[in-house]
């Protein structure tokens, strides 16, 4: 573990300074594990550096709820956060992704969760960086809970003595399991709006139009996942346990295809994960990572099916209204002729030139109101046996 200087972590650029800060910042909680049993919890995060500095084989674990920009530095300062990626936690609203800065794993995640008040899909974010003794876990909603992950851990010390990467793992496993309610929600979203398309409700189009830029969100949350595991996964069957050397360089990998691979012939590429995986414990780790990206694929299947049924429904929807405005162009179109004839009778019975045969007949009168009841009369149903009314 070594420090990062202040000038290198602190300079985030112009930007930076025009950002607000969080006025309200959750609790930030660190406790230190020794081969996979809580050691003890530290009242700071520097008091936990300090005693990382004094004694060997801890690994500290920082968990953050909104945490304001002091924090955030203060963090980045003793254990070495790169800039970049911390900018990216300070300002958030980041993509899924998982990359390698100066040997520190920064992982961004986007749970998701049902709101069933409002009948939507909430999408929310956290961060995790992770180096081969430490993991900080970052919050970026009230409701992001941590806590659940320590307590699991915890409770299973075999697994947690696998290090940080059985912390990346279990956050993973958590928001990926986090997804299948979500989706039987948005099972019966659909469903419903299925029913409401072929009902004529009228509020179809809306929810329609709703649930997929809904589907959309999670896609865009799930969908990244697949590769990130991939990166997570393959290194531990192809390469043998070695202490990682952070580069002198301000260095920046994607997690894919194989981060544990030298840099030969590929400028500006870290050289491995972060991770000091035993080799006996090698398979294990991937059998978990392997178990979550197979859910990951079931639920960007489903998602994928949503998406497809959906732009069915709003194509099936869009028929239906034209079928629907049809129908009543005709309808108008039936009356208008109808009430055409009588029109045109009357209008000539009306001119006013001289001299008219038949104007001055005493059954002329009744002759017109015959002609215009059955001329409509006739029209009525023609259109009557077309459907069109």
């Amino acid at each position: 573990m070594t420090d990062s200087s202040p000038e290198r972590i602190m300079d985030l650029g112009r930007r930076r300074a025009a950002l607000p800060d969080r006025t309200s910042p959750g609790p930030v909680r660190t406790v230190l594990y020794r081969d996979g049993h809580r050691e003890r919890e530290t009242g700071t995060v520097a008091e936990a550096h300090q005693v990382m500095g004094r004694e060997s084989g801890l690994m500290a674990w920082i968990s953050m709820s909104m945490p304001d920009r002091d924090q955030l530095t203060e963090v980045a300062r003793l254990f070495g956060l790169p800039g970049l990626a911390l900018e990216d936690a300070i300002v958030a609203h980041q993509r899924p992704k998982a990359e390698v800065y100066q040997g520190v794993l920064f992982l961004v995640l986007r749970p998701a969760r049902y709101d069933t008040a409002r009948e939507s899909v909430e999408v929310d974010e956290i961060h995790l960086f992770a180096g081969h003794d430490f993991v900080v876990t970052i919050g970026h909603a009230d409701h992001v809970d941590f806590e659940t992950v320590r307590g699991l851990l915890e409770a299973e010390p075999r697994v947690l003595a696998h290090g940080t990467l059985a912390v990346v793992h279990t956050v993973l496993d958590l928001v990926v399991d986090g997804y299948a309610p979500v989706v039987s929600e948005l099972q019966d979203d659909v469903d419903e709006v299925e029913t409401q398309v072929f009902s004529g409700d009228s509020r179809a189009s809306k929810r329609t139009y709703r649930l997929a830029r809904e589907v959309i969100s999670l896609s865009r949350a799930v969908e990244p996942l697949g590769a990130v595991l991939d990166g997570l996964m393959e290194p531990l069957s192809r390469h043998p346990d070695r202490p990682r050397e952070r580069p002198d360089r301000y260095e920046v990998v994607s997690i894919a295809p194989d981060p544990f691979a030298p840099a030969q012939g590929r400028r500006g590429i870290a050289t491995a994960l972060p991770f000091r995986i035993p080799a006996e414990r090698r398979g294990e780790m991937h059998h978990r990572l392997r178990d979550v990206a197979d859910h990951v694929a079931a639920v960007r299947e489903r998602v994928d099916g949503f998406r497809q049924l959906l732009q069915n429904i709003m194509t099936v929807n869009s028929a239906l209204i034209d079928q629907a405005q049809n129908e009543a162009m005709k309808k108008v179109s039936s009356w208008g002729g109808i009430l055409v004839v009588p029109t045109l009778i009357s209008s000539v019975y009306g001119m006013n030139i001289e001299p008219r045969p038949g104007f001055h007949w005493m059954f002329s009168w009744p002759l017109a109101l015959v002609l215009m009841a059955l001329s409509s009369l006739s029209l009525y149903v023609v259109f009557r046996r077309n459907g069109w009314l």
